[in-house]
Parts: structure tokens; sequence; C-alpha cells
């Protein structure tokens, strides 16, 4: 049986892309469903040429964006998926559609969380001169940017301190280990510590 997985998208889709290329009809690992908070984004052309299932759920469609979350969730049990990535999803999900899909939901952040969560994370780290910031793959709770930490990989900031030199940096490790990360959580090779629910052991070797 396929492991079968949804990607929540808002814009461009390079996270999508890397995950259609990397993961999608391979090892097990499908992706049934693309669903986006804004419509005619780019991502939802990349779904489609892939012959993936997508749909729009923007807020404004909705009473409630708890209206929404819910919506959407329905739309997702129904496909029956595994995991839910957030691929450069730009909208907090409800505490409920959180709790419904409950260790189920990674995202990908471009910082080494804790550090600089929330929007514009890389302009962030230029802003506080730091020489080192990376990404995050990690599970998604009810916080910003504060679930447990699946896998993370340092990016040393340009000494030019351009910020599309690092943004580039930056996205050719999301585009790398995002997918990585599915693909760690379809074999298995991701648990929480029973003892402590902030760590996630990952046994890299069984990829």
């Amino acid at each position: 049986m396929a492991f079968r997985i949804a990607v929540l998208v808002s814009g461009r889709g390079s996270n999508l892309q890397a995950l259609i290329d990397q993961v999608h009809g391979r090892e097990g690992i499908e992706i049934v469903a693309v669903a986006s908070s804004r419509p005619a984004v780019p991502a939802l052309a990349r779904a489609e040429r892939a012959g993936i299932e997508t749909a729009v759920f923007a807020a404004d469609d909705y009473p409630t964006r708890r209206d929404r979350d819910r919506a959407l969730g329905d739309w997702l049990e129904r496909r029956a998926v595994d995991l839910i990535v957030l691929a450069g999803f730009m909208e907090i999900l409800s505490g409920a559609f959180v709790e419904r899909f409950r260790w189920r939901i990674v995202n990908v952040h471009p910082a080494l969380l804790p550090s600089f969560p929330g929007t514009r994370a890389i302009e962030q780290a230029l802003a506080y001169g730091v020489k080192v910031t990376g990404v995050t793959v990690h599970f998604v709770d009810e916080g910003v940017d504060t679930g447990p930490i699946i896998l993370q990989e340092a990016v040393e900031v340009p000494y030019s301190r351009d910020v599309s030199e690092l943004e580039r940096r930056i996205h050719a490790v999301e585009h790398r280990l995002l997918p990585e990360a599915v693909r760690l959580i379809a074999a298995g090779a991701v648990r929480r510590d029973e003892r402590d629910p902030r760590v996630v052991h990952v046994e890299r070797n069984r990829n």
C-alpha cells in the first residue's frame, strides 16, 4: 500500500517540485493531493502537470478560518492521506486542524529553529548578523514554528550578505532536506522519544 502524501502550498511551489521530482512515485510514496490557500498560483500548475489532484481553500471563501480548516481537513481525510507537508504554505493552521492530524503534519522552515521563527526568516538572520543559518524540517504543533525538530542543516551566510545568494543557498538545502524527511517518515525511520516529546529520533541509515 502506498504512503499517501498531501502538500499544502501558497506560491511558486519549488519545494513541491522537489517532492514531485524526488519522492513522488518512488519507494511506495505517492503525492495524492495538493491544496492551495490561494488560487492560480504556480504551485497548482506544477501539480496539475504531474497529474496530481488539486483544490483551493482560500480563507476568504469561508465564514471563519476554522471553517476553512474543517473543509480542508475533510477533503484530506477523504483522500486517506498519511502525511501532510507544508511547502511554502503561508498561513497558520487552526489548533483544531493540528489536533485532527497530530504528528502527521510537517513543515520546512528557512532557519535553524528555534532561531528566527515566523515570516521573513532569511531577512531576520541577515539583520541579526549571524554567520550561519540553515533549514529545519519539523512537526507542526499549535505554535509558530515551535514543533519538534526532525532534520536540520546549517547554511553559511555569504560574506557579501547578499539576500538573493543566501536565498539560493537556503532553497538548495530545502529541496534536499524536505524530500529526505518525507522518505524517512514513510520508511518508519522517524519516531518521537517516549520520555521527551521535544526529541525526535531519526535513523538515517534506514533510508
